[in-house]
């Protein structure tokens, strides 16, 4: 998903943030990873964009770009969060713990499991962005 899908210089502006030079740099370098990046990778991407990019930079850029709901976050591997730009429509993910694989999960069967939480416990999830993390089959057979 590329944020150049995403009207990302109305969202700031309305919301009294500006677009620079950085903040541009740092979208490209979310993109990049073409699906979940760590903050490592998405500083490393950047930073071979512009040297004048630091950590902390990129860091805050993350946050505000989540606040502002450009970009969704997700744990990993219990230690570390990936970040990616927001889709239009929820997605969901299975990410590999060994080889860090991901595959998508359609949304009717999330969607499934959703009413099922609502209908036997009462509860309204409102998650667009569901990340479940274990061993894809290959993992799995090597082990």
């Amino acid at each position: 998903m590329s944020h150049q899908n995403i009207d990302y210089v109305r969202i700031m502006h309305e919301n009294g943030y500006r677009v620079t030079p950085q903040r541009i740099t740092i979208l490209d370098a979310i993109c990049a990873g073409e699906g979940h990046s760590s903050l490592g990778a998405i500083y490393a991407r950047a930073r071979k964009q512009d040297t004048q990019i630091d950590m902390s930079t990129v860091y805050r850029a993350l946050e505000l770009f989540q606040t502002l709901g450009l970009v969704v976050s997700v744990d990993l591997d219990g230690h570390e969060k990936g970040y990616e730009i927001t889709k239009p429509e929820p997605h969901h993910h299975l990410i590999c713990k060994k080889c860090g694989q991901e595959f998508d999960i359609d949304s009717p069967t999330v969607n499934d499991f959703y009413e099922m939480l609502r209908r036997e416990y009462g509860y309204q999830v409102t998650m667009d962005h569901l990340v479940l993390s274990g061993l894809c089959p290959d993992c799995r057979r090597k082990s």
